[in-house]
């Protein structure tokens, strides 16, 4: 239990010699009874740059309601947010993977600065969601995150669609399969409102992990952001943080070995986005916990793929919410015995009572049983080898393909990756190599859903591979490697590899390797020329000097 609910924020604005505080939040409309309240710090990640994270103004209303009711006083602030989406394909996508340090350092700025004795965290694109989680993992005050919630599909020509579908619908129109007229048509349907990307995709990916990690309140994250629900559900988070910061349930408390594992089960379960990995040991990080990426391959080779979800699969995020949400998830979890029952989640409960309360629709078909799986493995597996000696990524879910070798086709940044898919100069068998979008040489780690729907959108997904030091997009589906680490610019064996060189892909060995000696490995990187670098300051240029290997979860501290 908390004694002292005001522990932190009555330092800042308690006695005598506060009253210049007290006057600058007077004069903005905070009284004398409420600065005698528990101060919550509200953290939005708003904006008006994407369907995301649109809607979180007015959900940060309704979390307000919930705590000035509860006894607290809420003070909102705000940090930035990047669209992966929009800018994906563009020199704006470095940005991406960067704005996630950015956003855990601005809300753990805020919440030091102000003394908050407690924080919500709202968030809605990619990266706001582990920023979110990073930034509380870091203050280890009492809080919690609520994700804003999924887009609705869109219809076109008499089916449901997601942005995934615009993306390949741009390698079907360079392939003259799709007209302008329909392509445009297609746009005008397929993101129909806010919320973030419908697919089990990065976002949802990240969202279903953090409840189930359990810093999210259970059965929160897959209420459609656009649900009359959801509102409600923002107010409970607020009338929640209370009960959080009364019991001193600290993040601390909630995200630790287990609970992370956990986590991992159920990306590699729903097949999700393999910047799971990059997230989780990330948080794992700022929590001083020891995680590795080897952990994420051996808990997706023992848990099988059960949900049914795009891109590999058939349903979208509000399917899953009308089968039972996250909640259905974690009962499959424990039903397969691939769930740390006894781990703490936000709302007091542990995970193993929510699997045990889950409700679950009849006849949904979106989450299968341990019965029926989709495959035997989960949607990711670590591979390493003379290409990957600190390991790479690859995703597994709507394929069955586990190996693969051809010719490489090699491209120093993926603008000439796309050009040549643009250009049809892409043939079957040939292995796609994207280097220097690393963490460090991009900088920034761009995503490839570009070129890798691009490849889909003109049918060779079922027969071309790609590898990079970048990272995919969970809209990516085929069989892709990302996160090839060393990169490039780090003297990774990626930068020895030439046009023609045989690369094999092979699952399960766990390996990806080059058909060359290490020897000639070696003498090809060492008279490697990396490009210079395109930015030596600004945020970019500081996020290159500090950050770590994409093994490492791309961190900077």
């Amino acid at each position: 239990m908390n004694d002292d609910l005001r522990s932190r924020s009555r330092v800042i604005l308690d006695g005598p010699d506060r009253a210049q505080a007290r006057a600058y939040l007077k004069g903005i409309g905070f009284d004398d009874d409420a600065l005698q309240r528990p101060i919550v710090g509200i953290a939005n990640t708003w904006t008006e740059t994407m369907p995301c994270n649109f809607h979180l103004r007015r959900l940060a209303e309704k979390v307000k309601e919930g705590v000035r009711a509860a006894g607290g006083t809420p003070m909102e602030f705000n940090t930035v947010a990047i669209s992966d989406g929009i800018t994906m394909g563009t020199e704006g996508m470095k940005t991406s993977l960067i704005s996630r340090e950015v956003i855990a350092d601005s809300i753990e700025l805020v919440a030091r600065g102000h003394m908050f004795d407690a924080v919500v965290a709202l968030s809605g694109c990619d990266k706001t969601i582990p920023g979110c989680v990073m930034a509380l993992a870091r203050l280890d005050v009492p809080g919690l995150m609520l994700y804003g919630g999924s887009i609705a599909p869109g219809r076109w020509r008499g089916k449901d669609v997601t942005i995934q579908d615009v993306f390949e619908g741009i390698g079907a129109h360079a392939a003259g399969d799709l007209t302008d007229e329909e392509l445009t048509d297609l746009e005008d349907h397929a993101s129909p409102g806010a919320g973030a990307c419908g697919g089990q995709f990065t976002a949802n990916t990240m969202a279903m992990a953090f409840e189930v990690l359990g810093i999210s309140p259970m059965g929160s994250s897959m209420v459609p952001a656009e649900d009359g629900k959801k509102g409600a559900v923002a107010e409970e988070c607020g009338r929640l943080v209370l009960e959080v910061l009364a019991e001193d349930r600290r993040p601390s408390r909630i995200i630790t070995k287990r609970s992370l594992e956990n986590a991992i089960a159920a990306g590699a379960m729903s097949g999700g986005s393999t910047n799971l990995v990059l997230h989780l040991l990330a948080v794992a990080h700022e929590a001083g916990v020891e995680l590795d990426i080897e952990d994420f391959d051996r808990i997706a080779w023992q848990t099988p793929l059960l949900c049914d979800l795009k891109p590999g699969g058939r349903y979208v995020a509000t399917d899953l919410y009308r089968a039972g949400g996250v909640p259905l998830v974690i009962r499959r979890l424990k039903e397969l015995g691939a769930l740390h029952e006894d781990e703490l989640t936000v709302t007091g409960q542990t995970i193993g009572a929510v699997a045990d309360a889950a409700e679950e629709a009849d006849g949904q078909d979106v989450v299968r049983t341990p019965d029926d799986a989709l495959k035997p493995n989960g949607g990711f597996a670590i591979l390493r080898g003379n290409l990957a000696p600190e390991g790479c990524v690859v995703k597994l879910s709507g394929h069955d393909r586990v190996e693969h070798s051809g010719p490489a086709r090699v491209f120093e940044r993926e603008e000439d990756a796309f050009a040549a898919v643009m250009a049809k100069s892409i043939q079957p068998g040939d292995v796609v190599v994207i280097r220097n979008e690393g963490p460090k040489g991009g900088p920034g780690m761009r995503e490839m859903l570009h070129v890798t729907a691009a490849l889909v959108g003109e049918g060779l997904g079922d027969s071309v591979a790609l590898l990079t030091d970048g990272r995919f997009s969970g809209a990516t589906h085929g069989f892709m490697a990302g996160h090839v680490a060393p990169e490039a610019p780090d003297g990774g064996p990626i930068a020895a590899v030439q046009d023609g060189d045989t690369i094999v892909f092979d699952v399960q060995k766990r390996e990806l390797n080059v058909e060359l000696e290490n020897d000639e490995i070696a003498r090809r990187v060492a008279g490697y020329d990396a490009p210079e670098p395109m930015y030596e300051n600004g945020v970019l240029g500081k996020y290159r000097k500090l950050v770590h290997s994409a093994a490492k979860g791309a961190i900077t501290g």
